[in-house]
């Protein structure tokens, strides 16, 4: 483990972009409140406030793991510049189109202000996917592992969650909408991915502070990392066959006990933790 090497070391920029999405999200949270989220005709403040708050975290999530990827100062300012102008385009978009009561990203009989919106958002989408491709490609080179190995592993198990999410966004955009047959809603695997960003270094980042084997912080880091992906997997089968994932059935019930396997590696440190402290 390099202690050297910091969480949010020099993003500091990326990380104020990431808290504007959440002051946006409490703007919009305040104004739903007053009065309500639709704003005629297709407008929804709602969608707004989780969409600011969702970037705002995912923002932050990536700020805080720049300094594992083992990137130059240039590639990372590249990348910390490219993903800011990117993002803020991205608030204003969602923002600003759903005061005025347009969808930002399916216009309906909009003006040519509104288009001109809809079309760059979608290919500001597709340029935040490859750059993050590139960021992705670092943490499996063997000059990132080495700074944290543990935690870089768990970013990798992570920075594939995320390209999960990246194609369900892009199923979203073809779909032109979230919800998929009868019941299926493609949003709540595009939402879970990018939280594998938070869970699985979380998990990483125990194990480094426990008295453990390498063998056995690495074993515990793959169990989190594959029982993520393999949630995932049954998450976006289940939406692909049009079904929610909230009904009872064998897809839902098999996801939800891959999620829950994701977190016995949490469950046995902090037990670990409480056992030492008692024999202390």
């Amino acid at each position: 483990m390099n202690p050297a090497v910091k969480f949010f070391e020099g993003e500091k920029w990326l990380v104020l972009t990431g808290l504007l999405g959440f002051l946006l999200a409490g703007v919009c949270a305040v104004w739903v409140m007053l009065y309500g989220g639709p704003v005629a005709p297709d407008g929804d403040l709602a969608k707004a406030v989780s969409f600011n708050a969702a970037l705002g975290i995912f923002l932050l999530s990536t700020a805080a793991i720049i300094p594992f990827s083992a990137m130059g100062a240039k590639s990372k300012a590249s990348f910390r510049w490219s993903y800011i102008i990117l993002a803020l385009y991205s608030y204003f978009a969602e923002t600003a189109q759903n005061f005025r009561g347009v969808n930002p990203r399916f216009v309906k009989d909009g003006t040519a202000f509104d288009t001109s919106v809809a079309t760059i958002f979608g290919l500001v989408a597709l340029l935040l996917v490859l750059f993050y491709l590139i960021l992705v490609i670092q943490y499996f080179r063997k000059k990132a592992y080495k700074l944290r190995p543990e935690l870089v592993l768990g970013i990798r198990y992570a920075m594939i969650a995320v390209m999960i999410s990246f194609m369900a966004g892009i199923w979203i955009s073809f779909n032109q909408g979230r919800i998929i047959g009868l019941h299926g809603n493609i949003i709540w695997l595009h939402g879970l991915g990018f939280h594998a960003l938070q869970a699985v270094p979380f998990v990483a980042w125990l194990t480094e502070r426990k008295s453990l084997h390498t063998p056995v912080r690495l074993r515990l880091i793959h169990m989190t990392g594959i029982a993520y992906l393999l949630g995932l997997i049954v998450i976006g089968w289940q939406t692909f066959l049009g079904s929610s994932i909230f009904e009872w059935a064998l897809l839902p019930l098999l996801a939800s006990c891959f999620f829950l396997i994701a977190l016995v590696p949490v469950v046995l440190m902090l037990r670990r933790a409480n056992f030492m402290d008692r024999s202390f």
